[in-house]
């Protein structure tokens, strides 16, 4: 796919954040997605592509946008087919709250090659680059956790484990101190934390738990950019959502997941853009004379090449990012 798509995903995902920060710390979640939802599908109909959602914001009859199966871009004749991923609004009630790392994520591939994951839970864990190959989802915790430190070359008690803070990761959490690990719960943001992973600034070095199984493709896609190790197992919680996993193609709910039943190829693209402050990137700032400034980041899995830009938007330009 062409190199300059990478370019073309980072506007997506500043008009979705631009549209959504104006919300921060407002206490409207649902006001502050539904922004987001409409900027990315705006700047996504300026796009030379034939896609489709494999990722979105609910079935037709849940989302008006951005629903899985919606056809989006120009679609022009020779467009590319692609498949899309996103979640316009990565941390919802963080942006209702005011609290940080929300962001903005979009990942993209040809046609065929994001798996079409169900709305349901999924068990992960996730490493960044030095610890790929050292992971097992079927593993005892401790043993992961041995495996993780020793490619690290760390002591078990310096290892730092992320894990959203609910009540189903009681059992885990407990296991995790047992075995000398230090924990850094999070509240809201599933893409984030697996993509902190991939940073030795962030100071995480696994992800652990159970989360949502679209954010768990995004998650997938962007590690397998940036040569981490990303592996999942959907957790249907009833017949209801063993059923849905069949009629998705997904015969075996039990499978592991690996990068490439995922994200499968090397022609893969992440974007993502800071709504809030974060560990991995600034959020949304306004300046001056209604100019605002985004911070993002953009990788492919062919290169591997991560590059951070910083934009400065000229918002009387931009009249549809009006706060």
């Amino acid at each position: 796919m062409d190199r300059n798509l990478a370019l073309n995903l980072v506007r997506v995902t500043e008009a979705a954040a631009l549209s959504s920060a104006s919300y921060l710390g407002r206490g409207d979640k649902i006001a502050a997605d539904q922004a987001a939802v409409d900027g990315m599908r705006k700047m996504f109909e300026t796009l030379n592509i034939d896609g489709s959602v494999v990722i979105g914001e609910g079935e037709m009859d849940e989302a008006p946008m951005l629903y899985i199966g919606e056809e989006i871009g120009k679609a022009l004749e020779g467009s590319i087919k692609v498949d899309i991923a996103v979640d316009p609004l990565d941390g919802t009630t963080a942006v209702a709250k005011g609290l940080p790392n929300a962001i903005a994520v979009v990942a993209m591939a040809p046609r065929g090659c994001l798996l079409h994951a169900p709305d349901m839970y999924m068990d992960k864990i996730a490493v960044g680059p030095k610890a790929r190959g050292s992971i097992d989802i079927d593993a005892p915790v401790e043993e992961n956790l041995k495996a993780v430190a020793k490619a690290l070359k760390k002591d078990i008690s310096d290892l730092t484990v992320t894990i959203i803070d609910r009540p189903r990761h009681d059992e885990l959490i407990d296991k995790i101190r047992k075995a000398g690990a230090r924990i850094k719960l999070f509240s809201d943001g599933d893409v984030a934390a697996a993509i902190a992973t991939c940073f030795d600034h962030s100071g995480v070095d696994i992800l652990m738990g159970i989360g949502g199984a679209p954010e768990g493709v995004i998650g997938a896609a962007a590690l397998k950019c940036m040569g981490g190790e990303f592996q999942g197992r959907l957790y249907p919680y009833n017949d209801e959502e063993r059923e849905r996993c069949k009629k998705m193609g997904l015969e075996d709910p039990n499978k592991v997941l690996t990068m490439e039943d995922l994200a499968k190829g090397n022609e893969i693209f992440f974007s993502a853009t800071g709504i809030s402050d974060g560990e991995l990137l600034k959020g949304v700032v306004y300046h001056e004379n209604n100019t605002a400034k985004t911070y993002s980041m953009v990788t492919r899995a062919e290169t591997g090449t991560i590059r951070f830009v910083e934009a400065i938007h000229k918002l009387d330009k931009k009249p549809e990012y009006a706060k």
